[in-house]
């Protein structure tokens, strides 16, 4: 059964099997991409490999930064899979409750403090990020309960609340 466009059936297999065995809600995610060095073309691509196939994004920085602005620029890409993240745990969460959408929009933003990464200065490069939700249901008084489980349980919030250990290797080719 579908419910707001979430196949419970299928999620609901994934945590039965998951809480039989922890190790199955482990899922590793990975993303290569190659910096573009001919003119005229986007800085940085990359395929996402997902259940039905490979999908390639590009980025570009802004004319500012010393790209063209063709493609959106990876704060941008962020922001959407913050927004895409957050989306899909609220929906989710209203299908298990059976609160059936029927408007769901997320906006995601943030105010980048590029002094930094321009080398002037240490100020953080974000000081803060901000989450719209504009949901409607028929049972709207749960909308609130829903967007607080969203909060706790998105992958995408964690990251932004939660320290997190880089690890950075550099490879000779």
């Amino acid at each position: 059964m579908k419910i707001n466009n979430v196949d419970l059936e299928q999620a609901g297999a994934f945590v039965e099997a998951a809480k039989k065995d922890l190790s199955k809600a482990l899922k590793s995610k990975r993303v290569d991409g190659e910096w573009s060095f001919r003119d005229g073309t986007a800085q940085f691509r990359a395929a996402l490999e997902h259940a039905q196939g490979t999908t390639s994004i590009e980025a570009d920085a802004p004319p500012f930064l010393g790209g063209q602005g063709s493609k959106p620029d990876p704060v941008q890409y962020c922001l959407y899979g913050l927004a895409a993240c957050f989306a899909q745990t609220f929906a989710t969460i209203a299908a298990e409750k059976g609160v059936v959408l029927q408007q769901l929009k997320v906006s995601a933003e943030n105010q980048v403090n590029l002094a930094k990464a321009i080398g002037l200065g240490d100020a953080p490069a974000v000081e803060r990020a901000k989450i719209t939700v504009v949901a409607r249901a028929e049972n709207g008084a749960r909308l609130s309960e829903i967007e607080q489980a969203a909060r706790e349980r998105c992958p995408g919030v964690y990251c932004l609340t939660h320290p997190i250990r880089l690890e950075i290797e550099t490879k000779g080719a």
